[in-house]
């Protein structure tokens, strides 16, 4: 592998923002349409433009490029930004399954398909605010 190949990152590979962005939309797409995910859309509003541009640029830079998302509006804070809704495994669950359809629509790497996948399952489990939610657990 040559040095350009190595320093490549998931943004750069995935084919930057217009796949992010395609990826986006295909996401929210699939919240629309999909039947189980019926109540995580009726958490978002129903113009979804705003929220839209969010992720695109969250997903930028959680995939390595730009940091526009930090540049204007400083450290993610995901699972305080999601505290107002209630997310448990069905949440989780349909919001996986609105993820995993645009991956599998948008991201021709099945490496890095595979890759985003566990580590959007990661995301989506740690944001999980039930009082099950092993991650909240003090052992």
């Amino acid at each position: 592998m040559d040095a350009v190949q190595s320093t490549k990152t998931a943004f750069d590979i995935i084919g930057g923002q217009d796949a992010v962005d395609r990826l986006v939309e295909t996401f929210y797409r699939n919240m629309d349409v999909l039947p189980q995910a019926q109540t995580i859309r009726a958490m978002h509003a129903q113009d979804l433009g705003p929220t839209k541009t969010v992720l695109k640029l969250y997903l930028a830079e959680w995939l390595g490029g730009p940091k526009t998302y930090s540049e204007q509006r400083g450290h993610p804070r995901l699972r305080m930004r999601h505290m107002g809704f209630a997310i448990g495994p069905a949440e989780r669950d349909a919001w996986m399954a609105c993820m995993t359809g645009a991956l599998d629509e948008v991201v021709d790497d099945v490496r890095l398909r595979d890759a985003l996948k566990q580590n959007f399952a990661k995301l989506a489990d740690w944001l999980r605010n039930d009082p099950d939610n092993q991650h909240d657990k003090h052992h």
